[in-house]
């Protein structure tokens, strides 16, 4: 009988490949520090921006998705073929794309080795191990990985780690039993007037309704091997990806929200949040929400060190070899970077934040290409976007519009 569920469990989640891996993409570090730094501050009265973050991005899935389907083309490629000015926006994505993930990927090592340290300061005591040799063990595990690993070796080990850090968010919620009745008066939406507001706004946009998942949305589902007969399959696969999304963030900024926020503490560092839910929950949340917290910026990682290779190959047009020389010479260049907080003052939460914003920034340059492609009878035939799909997209285009500006504003 067991057997039987767990190959029904297996079964179910290979058939939501695509989606896993942008979940483990999407949910990592900088959606947590994003998340718990926002239901530290405002409560649940920034709830309805993950709420809308999460249904548009299930649009965007879906658009990106059905386009790539009936093309048999990924994203950049199909955007660089169809537009006159096509090679121009391809390569503003690209390298607007590259450049936002990197600044993410070194805050996502930089928080991932500060709560390895405290884990290990709990468990032996002292300072902890180095944060230095910390990244390193990291970093040459995961190269190991890049060298010798194949797709479907990735979509396992970030299946893994979606499902750890579900499982240890879930735990700590209801460990630290957050009060439901204050959860549910912050539902109310509006956009505080404290400072900062908008750009968290900004952030939580940027860390859901990421422009980069989008773009992968079309080289994974590619890498799937995928065509127009599972046009349903691959919209209930977004589904199930937006969902989980919804979910995990939702009960990221709760665990915040119910504790933190009815303390009138805030939420700084990353780090801080251990040393806060410790009183709360015990040593034992602690090192729960340490592991939950390192699942979801190790599930990270993986996607930001290929996504250079990965939107050169959708660029080009190029089959993807994660073992060609390109992936092993570019993974090794990005896998560097992981070092980058060794050598900044900048604490990682606040880099984190900032390149969450940055990437609310480059979604209306994505929106605008699918929005006008899935509406062209010579690139769709008969698959173009339906009355619901187009008033899904306007909404997206306002919605990226409207967090851009916040993003702006906050930034500069």
């Amino acid at each position: 009988m067991q057997n039987k569920l767990i190959k029904k469990v297996t079964i179910g989640l290979s058939a939501v490949g695509p989606g896993l891996f942008l979940i483990g993409y999407n949910i990592g570090t900088g959606s947590v520090t994003t998340m718990a730094k926002t239901g530290a501050e405002h409560g649940m009265n920034l709830f309805w921006a993950i709420v809308l973050s999460c249904v548009f991005t299930y649009v965007l899935m879906v658009a990106y998705g059905q386009v790539t389907l009936v093309t048999g083309k990924t994203a950049l490629f199909n955007i660089k073929n169809n537009f006159k000015i096509g090679k121009l926006i391809s390569l503003y994505i690209l390298v607007a794309l590259v450049f936002g993930e990197i600044l993410a990927l070194m805050g996502v090592m930089g928080i991932v080795s500060d709560l390895l340290q405290e884990g290990s300061r709990l468990m032996f005591g002292g300072t902890g191990f180095s944060t230095f040799w910390i990244t390193l063990v990291l970093v040459i595990g995961l190269y190991g990985m890049l060298w010798y690993g194949k797709y479907p070796a990735f979509e396992k080990v970030l299946t893994f780690f979606v499902i750890l850090m579900g499982i240890c968010f879930l735990y700590v919620f209801f460990m630290v039993k957050p009060d439901f009745s204050t959860l549910a008066k912050g539902l109310v939406p509006r956009v505080p007037s404290k400072d900062g507001a908008f750009g968290l706004v900004a952030a939580i946009a940027g860390t859901t309704c990421s422009a980069a998942v989008f773009i992968m949305r079309s080289t994974v589902v590619a890498q799937k091997g995928w065509t127009i007969k599972n046009l349903g399959g691959e919209k209930r696969d977004a589904f199930v990806s937006a969902a989980m999304m919804l979910f995990l963030s939702g009960i990221i900024m709760a665990v915040a929200a119910g504790t933190l926020h009815v303390m009138g503490l805030k939420l700084e560092n990353t780090v801080d949040m251990i040393a806060l839910f410790e009183p709360i929950g015990g040593k034992i949340a602690a090192f729960v929400l340490i592991l939950g917290i390192a699942g979801a910026g190790l599930s990270t990682v993986f996607p930001i060190i290929l996504i250079a290779p990965w939107l050169i190959c959708d660029y080009t047009g190029r089959p993807r070899d994660i073992r060609s020389p390109m992936f092993r010479i570019l993974g090794f260049i990005g896998i560097l970077f992981c070092f980058g907080m060794q050598f900044l003052d900048q604490r990682p939460p606040a880099l984190m934040v900032f390149s969450q914003a940055f990437q609310a920034c480059i979604l209306p340059a994505v929106v605008v290409p699918i929005f006008i492609l899935i509406n062209r009878k010579q690139v769709m035939n008969e698959y173009t976007a339906g009355v619901k799909m187009n008033i899904g997209l306007a909404g997206v285009l306002l919605f990226s519009l409207i967090t851009t500006y916040f993003a702006i504003f906050e930034l500069f």
